[in-house]
């Protein structure tokens, strides 16, 4: 997927792919208007929507309701790294849900792309290009 980034004002970057565009800021505390979500923030929920896509299709595939049901996810931040270092993925459902299918359930979030490429991460190449306008 190719993505093109564009800059808007203040501290705002802007990601076009498809037919979408992502709009991004900074907090306030460190110069943004704070109008979007930052781009680490963007990084992190795609993970917990990927996990919970993979929740919705396994419940959808045994027509198990997912009223009562939902992913809740958290990480521990290491000030010192300024990096995140343990993540915790929760599926929360109701009483109702099939015991039979509670590690079903967590296998199946296992198989998100998001997931697999944390714990595979493919090689980033940066390089420039002169362009004369």
């Amino acid at each position: 997927m190719d993505i093109l980034v564009t800059f808007g004002s203040g501290l705002k970057v802007n990601a076009h792919f498809k037919n979408f565009t992502v709009n991004t800021d900074q907090a306030k505390q460190v110069g943004g208007e704070e109008t979007y979500p930052d781009p680490f923030s963007y990084f992190l929920s795609s993970l917990a929507t990927c996990a919970g896509f993979f929740v919705l299709r396994f419940c959808q595939s045994r027509d198990i309701q997912t009223t009562g049901i939902q992913v809740k996810m958290s990480n521990d931040w290491n000030p010192t790294k300024k990096l995140v270092e343990n993540i915790q993925i929760e599926i929360i459902v109701p009483p109702i849900f099939p015991e039979k299918y509670i590690q079903a359930l967590i296998r199946s979030v296992n198989e998100c792309s998001v997931k697999k490429m944390l714990i595979t991460p493919p090689h980033i190449e940066v390089t420039t290009k002169v362009v004369e306008g």
